[in-house]
């Protein structure tokens, strides 16, 4: 069992080394752009979701929002997508869908969020945002706290399974991402 971590670690590192050379070769100047996340990841001939989807795990990492990352933010962002536990995953998720910063979660920015994500669940996004704040928003409020977020993707596996494409943004990554040539 310790021998099949060690080399599940050993390939992580190598996939987090070969993106810092595909950075080091796309961005000499040490920063890049949105632009250049995108042909790193070859999103540009791809659906507006995608390029939107991308956006908004660059406008995450994007720690100091000068609409760069820099090698730093960059390492930092491999290193939570491939080697992040869950709790890791779920704070970047709700990250990801809080789009004003506020700390909370209002049904537009779930609305939106929801409305990127190609689910087939069988509801219209209205109906998946009211189960989420019926699962999730304990003092009914009508907003969700990181703490109710986490706590409701942890004891709920449909919620959980709805937020997999956040959570699970490692394999989307690894299969995305431009091979080294």
């Amino acid at each position: 069992m310790r021998q099949e971590q060690s080399s599940s670690d050993e390939e992580d590192v190598a996939q987090i080394q070969g993106m810092c050379l595909i950075f080091l070769r796309e961005c000499p100047s040490g920063a890049l752009h949105l632009h250049e996340f995108k042909k790193i990841f070859g999103v540009q001939s791809r659906s507006p979701e995608d390029s939107l989807f991308l956006e908004t795990i660059f406008r995450s990492f994007d720690t100091n929002q000068d609409n760069t990352l820099d090698f730093i933010e960059y390492v930092a962002a491999l290193n939570l997508i491939l080697r992040g536990n869950l709790e890791d995953h779920l704070k970047w998720s709700f990250k990801m869908y809080d789009r004003d910063g506020n700390g909370k979660l209002d049904r537009n920015e779930i609305l939106h969020k929801i409305k990127l994500q190609k689910s087939e669940v069988g509801l219209t996004p209205s109906q998946i945002c009211d189960r989420i704040f019926d699962l999730v928003d304990n003092n009914n409020d009508g907003e969700i706290t990181l703490t109710e977020f986490m706590e409701g993707a942890k004891k709920d596996q449909w919620l959980m399974d709805l937020l997999n494409l956040d959570v699970n943004t490692s394999g989307w990554v690894t299969q995305n991402c431009r091979k080294l040539p």
